[in-house]
C-alpha cells in the first residue's frame, strides 16, 4: 500500500502570535514551528497501516526550506521519504492554491491513500483535503475517528461522528481521508529513528518541476485574499467579589451584573 501524508508546518500553540505592521500577516521572527497536530494524525494512521500492509509512506509539504524540519519529524516517526515544494511563488497561497500544489506532486507519486488533516489550526479554514481530492478525482472521507479496512487493504470502513450519532462509511482505494482527533495516538520519534532520518530521501521540487504554473499557486492562485488582520479586542481583567459571607457575596454578585454587565 502507497500512502501519501500531507503535512503543513504551524506556529506552535504555545506560541505568542503577534500581528505585522501592515496588518497582512503575522510576525513570524522567534515562532516555534511544529507540525499541524491533525496531520500527526495522518503520520500516524499512515505508519500503523505500513506496519499491517506494508508498502511505502511518502509525507508531502510545501513552503520555505524550513518546512524541511516538519518532514523531517515525520521521517523520523517512521515515514520513509519526502517531497517538498520550496518556490516562493507557492507561498501565502489559501487552501484552493495549497491544494493545486500538492495535486502536482501526487499526481508523480504511486499513491493508494492519501491522508489530511481535518483542518490546520493556524488558518482553521479546513478546505484543502476536500479540494485536493477534487483535483486528483478520489473520493474523500472528511472528519474521520477510526478506520477500518479489510484483510487485503483494498476497502475501508471509515468512521465519522454526526450531530450525536457516528456515522460510517464503506469505501475503496484510491481515497483521500481528512483525520480527527480520536483517530490515534499519534507515537514519539524514537532516537534512532531521528538519526535515520537524516539519511532517508527528501526530494526538493519547484512549481516547473510538478506542472503548476505560478498563476495557481501561492497568492497569485489564491481564491481568498487577507485584507486585513486585527488582534480581539482586549478584555476587562476579572473582578473577585469580595464579602464575608456567601449571602453577601451573591447580592455584590447580582448588583455588578445588574449594573456593570446589564445581564439580569
Amino acid at each position: 500500500m502507497d500512502i501519501i501524508v500531507c503535512v503543513k508546518q504551524v506556529p506552535d500553540t504555545e506560541t505568542q502570535i503577534k500581528i505585522n505592521s501592515d496588518g497582512t500577516g503575522i510576525v513570524t521572527d522567534d515562532i516555534k514551528w511544529v507540525m499541524n497536530p491533525y496531520d500527526e494524525f495522518g503520520v500516524e494512521e499512515a505508519l500503523r497501516l505500513k506496519e499491517k500492509f506494508g508498502g511505502t509512506v511518502t509525507v508531502v509539504s510545501a513552503g520555505t526550506k524550513k518546512v524541511t524540519e516538519t518532514i523531517r519529524t515525520a521521517l523520523a516517526m517512521g515515514a520513509d521519504k519526502g517531497v517538498m515544494v520550496a518556490d516562493d511563488a507557492a507561498l501565502n497561497g489559501d487552501g484552493y492554491a495549497t491544494a493545486k500544489v500538492l495535486a502536482g506532486v501526487i499526481k508523480g507519486l504511486p499513491c493508494d491513500l492519501i491522508f489530511c488533516g481535518q483542518r490546520a489550526v493556524d488558518d482553521d479554514c479546513g478546505v484543502v483535503g476536500a479540494t485536493l481530492a477534487e483535483l486528483l478525482g478520489v473520493p474523500n472521507v472528511s472528519l474521520v475517528t477510526k478506520l477500518e479496512f479489510d484483510d487485503g487493504g483494498s476497502s475501508f470502513t471509515a468512521s465519522r461522528p454526526v450531530e450525536g450519532a457516528t456515522l460510517r462509511i464503506q469505501g475503496a482505494l484510491p481515497a483521500l481521508i481528512t483525520c480527527q482527533k480520536g483517530l490515534n495516538e499519534p507515537r514519539y520519534a524514537s532516537l534512532p529513528g531521528i538519526m535515520k532520518a537524516k539519511k532517508k530521501p527528501l526530494d526538493e521540487k519547484s512549481l516547473a518541476d510538478i506542472g503548476v504554473d505560478a498563476s495557481e499557486a501561492g497568492s497569485a492562485g489564491s481564491k481568498i485574499k487577507i485584507v486585513k488582520m486585527t488582534p480581539p479586542p482586549e478584555r476587562k481583567p476579572g473582578q473577585i467579589i469580595q464579602g464575608e459571607t456567601p449571602e453577601e457575596k451573591a447580592a455584590t454578585l447580582v448588583k455588578l451584573l445588574h449594573e456593570e454587565a446589564k445581564v439580569v
